[in-house]
Formats: structure tokens, C-alpha cells, sequence
């Protein structure tokens, strides 16, 4: 298992009520493949330094994990095709 923070953008027109919940549920691929979620910071709605996909702010969230590269790379692909999802940004945290 590997250390590893990413930092994921989302829509500003999800519900920001709701938000932890629509996390945990797309973070849900790596307690199920047997790895650990450190922690999960979300930040809130942000502006953003440019426009993503028409929208000039973002609902961030960073979270830190314990992960194999599989697992990591399964989590990254999932959040690229959810449309909710403006940006990801997978960074392994050496020792």
C-alpha cells in the first residue's frame, strides 16, 4: 500500500448539503478493494483560476488514502467519467 492525495473538483451545482454523502459514494472503490481512506477533507465552493467546463467556481475536496497503484488508477478512471467531476489531481505522497 502506497500513500497518495488527490484532489478533486465538482460541479458547483451539486448540492453542497449533500456533498459529503456524493463523496463517500464516489470514494467507495478503494474501502472495497481492501484500501484506506485517511481522510477527507472538503474545502467548499472556490473560484477557480480559469474556466472549467463553463464554470468559474468548484466544490473542493482533498482526501488523503492508503492505496495499491491499481487501486489509485481504478479511482482516477471512475472520477474521469463522472460528469459532476471538473478536474482530478492524483499525486502518490512519498515517505
Amino acid at each position: 500500500m502506497r500513500d497518495y492525495e488527490m484532489m478533486i473538483i465538482i460541479d458547483p451545482t451539486v448540492d453542497e448539503r449533500n456533498i459529503q454523502t456524493f463523496v463517500d459514494k464516489l470514494l467507495q472503490v478503494v474501502p472495497n478493494e481492501g484500501g484506506t481512506l485517511e481522510k477527507v477533507d472538503i474545502w467548499g465552493k472556490r473560484r477557480l483560476a480559469y474556466d472549467i467546463k463553463k464554470h468559474s467556481e468548484g466544490i473542493y475536496a482533498v482526501v488523503t488514502m492508503k492505496a495499491t497503484p491499481a487501486m489509485a488508477g481504478e479511482l482516477d478512471r471512475q472520477l474521469g467519467l463522472n460528469e459532476a467531476i471538473l478536474r482530478t489531481k492524483l499525486l502518490r505522497i512519498e515517505a
